[in-house]
C-alpha cells in the first residue's frame, strides 16, 4: 500500500482454545496501515475482522488465545511479544480503540467525567483539575452540546450518538497515532452516522492519525476509506485501494459481497382497490409525571395525528430516525399499543374492540421483531417455536398435521426440516430470522409488521432475507409494514414510503418518486446522510 507505514502486520495467525478444540480464527494474514490513512477491514460476521483488530493491542483473553505465527510491527517492535507493562504504555496513548457497543463499553456506575479523566491522568500526567478541563475541551471538539453540563452525566442519560461521541473523545484524549474503530456507527441513525464519520474524518486530518475501520457497510467504506482489506473465514482474500477494488474486484468473494447490495425484488403490479388496513388520526401520547404523587406535567407525542393505509399485497416502508415514532405507530395499528384514532382492518373497526374480541384476529396480523435471538425462546425447539401459534389459532389440527405444516413452512423459508429439534443458539443470525419469519407465515397472516428485520444481518444474508420476503409476498399476497432506518433496504422492498419525524408524517409517496424527487427538507437530509 505504502512505503511509509505506521503498522505492519506480517503473516498473523490467531487461534482460540474452546472445549478442547482449536479454532483458527485468523490465518496467515498480512497488511499495512500507512501514516494518516484510513484502512477498512470488511467481511461478514465471523470472518476475523475484530479478532485481528484486538490482536494489535493484545486484548484477547491470554488463557484462551495463541499466536502460532506472525508479527505486528509498531515502531520497530513486535507488539505480540511485548510485556503487559509495555502494552499499557501503548494502549490509549499511541493506539486507541472505539468499540462497537459504546453503551456496554462505558461503566454505568460512574459519570463520564470520571471515565474521561482516567486516561489523561494515566498517560499525560495531568492533575485531576486539568484532566477535567481537557475533557470538557474534547467534548466540545467532538460536538457534544453544553459540554460542561454533559461531562457529569451518566451514560444512560445520553443518546446513542452522544455516547459514541464520548467514546471518540476518550479515544482521542491522548492524541493517538492509530485509532481502531470497530463498527463505530452500526447502531446509529443515518444522519448521526454521517455526523460521526465526518467528525472522524476531520479529526484524522487534525491529528494526522491513521484509522483502522472495521465494518460490513460497503457504502461507508466506499466514501470514507483509502484502502480496503476483504476478509473471509480468517483470511484476507483481497486488498487494494478503495477505488480499484470497487471498480475492479478480483476475488469471487469480493464480487459476491459487492453484489449483495439490496436489489428491487417486488411485484410492481399491486391492486390499489383492496384496502387491508387503515388508520385515521392515530395518536399515542405518553404522560410525563413529576413528584411523589406522579402528577402529569407534560406529555410526549410519540405518534401525532397520523393517517395511514395499506392495500392487499403491498409493502409500505416506514423510515425516520430513532424516536420518530415508527415502531410505536406499527404497534398501535396492530393494537399492541394503546392509542386513539380510528383503525380499520378489512373494514372492521379494531379501535372499538376489547382485547378478547381482537384475539381471534391476531393470526391475520403478525410481527417479526428486530433481534431474532431475543425474540425466540432459548428453551424451545424450532418445532415448538414455529408450531406454538398453530395450537392457539388452528386447534383442530392433529399433532401429525401440525408437524407436517411446520416442516412445509421451514422448507418454504429456506431451512431443512431436519432442524426441527434444534434450539435457537445452534443457528446463525440469518437462520434465526428465517425461523422468526416461519413462525408468523405458518399462521397464514394477511399483514406482517417487520420491525428492522435485517439490521443485525450481514449484507449477503440481508439480501437473502429480503428475497425470501419478496417471494413470500408474491406467493401468499401478504402485505408488509416494513420499519427500517436503512434506506437501501426500504427502497428495495417497498411500494410506498412514509417518512416520520418526531411522531408526525412529513412526507409519503411512491418509492422511486420519493427517492428521486423528495419534496421535504428532512427527507432530503435523510437521503443525503444515507449517501444515496
Amino acid at each position: 500500500m505504502s512505503t511509509e507505514n505506521l503498522i505492519k502486520i506480517n503473516n498473523l495467525s490467531v487461534d482460540f482454545e474452546a472445549s478442547n478444540e482449536i479454532i483458527h480464527a485468523v490465518r496467515n494474514i498480512s497488511f499495512d496501515i500507512p501514516f494518516g490513512k484510513n484502512v477498512a477491514l470488511v467481511g461478514e460476521s465471523g470472518s476475523g475482522k475484530s479478532v485481528t483488530a484486538l490482536s494489535i493491542l493484545n486484548l484477547h483473553d491470554a488463557s484462551h488465545v495463541n499466536y502460532p505465527g506472525g508479527e505486528i510491527i509498531y515502531q520497530n517492535k513486535n507488539l505480540l511479544t511485548q510485556s503487559e507493562r509495555e502494552l499499557l504504555d501503548i494502549r490509549g496513548s499511541d493506539i486507541a480503540m472505539i468499540f462497537q457497543e459504546p453503551m456496554t463499553s462505558l461503566n454505568p456506575v460512574y459519570p463520564v467525567s470520571k471515565q474521561m479523566i482516567e486516561p489523561l491522568m494515566r498517560h499525560q500526567n495531568l492533575s485531576r483539575e486539568n484532566a477535567l478541563k481537557r475533557s470538557i475541551e474534547l467534548f466540545d471538539r467532538v460536538g457534544i452540546p453544553e459540554p460542561a453540563r454533559h461531562i457529569n452525566s451518566f451514560p444512560h442519560m445520553m443518546s446513542g450518538g452522544q455516547v459514541q461521541r464520548v467514546m471518540i473523545a476518550m479515544a482521542l484524549a491522548c492524541k493517538p497515532k492509530l485509532l481502531i474503530a470497530d463498527e463505530p456507527t452500526t447502531a446509529l441513525d443515518v444522519t448521526i452516522q454521517k455526523q460521526i464519520l465526518e467528525l472522524l474524518k476531520d479529526l484524522q486530518t487534525d491529528f494526522n492519525m491513521s484509522i483502522l475501520m472495521i465494518t460490513h457497510d460497503l457504502n461507508l467504506v466506499k466514501h470514507y476509506s483509502d484502502y480496503v482489506c476483504v476478509m473471509n473465514q480468517g483470511e484476507i482474500v483481497e486488498q487494494n485501494s478503495v477505488v480499484s477494488l470497487f471498480e475492479n474486484p478480483q476475488h469471487e468473494y469480493t464480487q459476491r459481497l459487492l453484489a449483495s447490495q439490496p436489489e428491487r425484488h417486488i411485484n410492481e403490479q399491486v391492486s390499489k382497490s383492496e384496502l387491508l388496513i387503515e388508520g385515521k388520526d392515530i395518536r399515542v401520547y405518553f404522560p410525563v409525571t413529576k413528584g411523589f404523587f406522579k402528577r402529569k406535567v407534560a406529555e410526549v407525542k410519540a405518534v401525532d395525528q397520523v393517517d395511514i393505509h395499506l392495500v392487499k399485497g403491498e409493502t409500505l416502508g416506514i423510515v425516520g430516525e430513532s424516536g420518530s415514532g415508527k415502531t410505536t405507530l406499527g404497534m398501535a395499528l396492530l393494537k399492541l399499543q394503546n392509542s386513539t384514532g380510528e383503525i380499520k382492518f378489512k373494514n372492521q373497526r379494531l379501535d372499538c374492540l376489547k382485547e378478547f374480541e381482537i384475539r381471534p384476529l391476531r393470526k391475520s396480523f403478525q410481527v417479526v421483531f428486530q433481534d431474532p435471538f431475543s425474540s425466540l425462546s432459548p428453551r424451545m425447539t424450532v418445532e415448538q417455536i414455529v408450531g406454538e401459534g398453530l395450537q392457539i389459532h388452528f386447534p383442530e389440527l392433529t399433532s401429525s398435521q401440525r408437524l407436517q405444516k411446520i416442516s412445509q413452512v421451514l422448507i418454504e423459508v429456506g431451512l431443512d426440516d431436519s432442524m426441527l429439534w434444534r434450539y435457537p443458539h445452534e443457528f446463525s443470525g440469518g437462520q434465526r430470522q428465517r425461523i422468526a419469519i416461519a413462525r408468523v407465515v405458518i399462521l397464514e397472516p394477511e399483514l406482517i409488521l417487520l420491525d428492522e428485520p435485517t439490521s443485525a444481518l450481514d449484507v449477503s444474508v440481508q439480501k437473502q432475507v429480503l428475497e425470501l420476503l419478496a417471494n413470500l409476498q408474491q406467493k401468499h399476497n401478504i402485505s408488509y409494514l416494513f420499519i427500517s432506518h436503512d434506506l437501501n433496504v426500504i427502497r428495495s422492498i417497498s411500494h410506498r414510503v412514509l417518512v416520520m419525524k418526531q411522531g408526525q408524517v412529513v412526507e409519503q409517496g411512491e418509492t422511486e418518486q420519493l427517492f428521486n424527487e423528495p419534496e421535504q427538507k428532512y427527507t432530503k437530509e435523510l437521503l443525503n446522510a444515507a449517501m444515496l
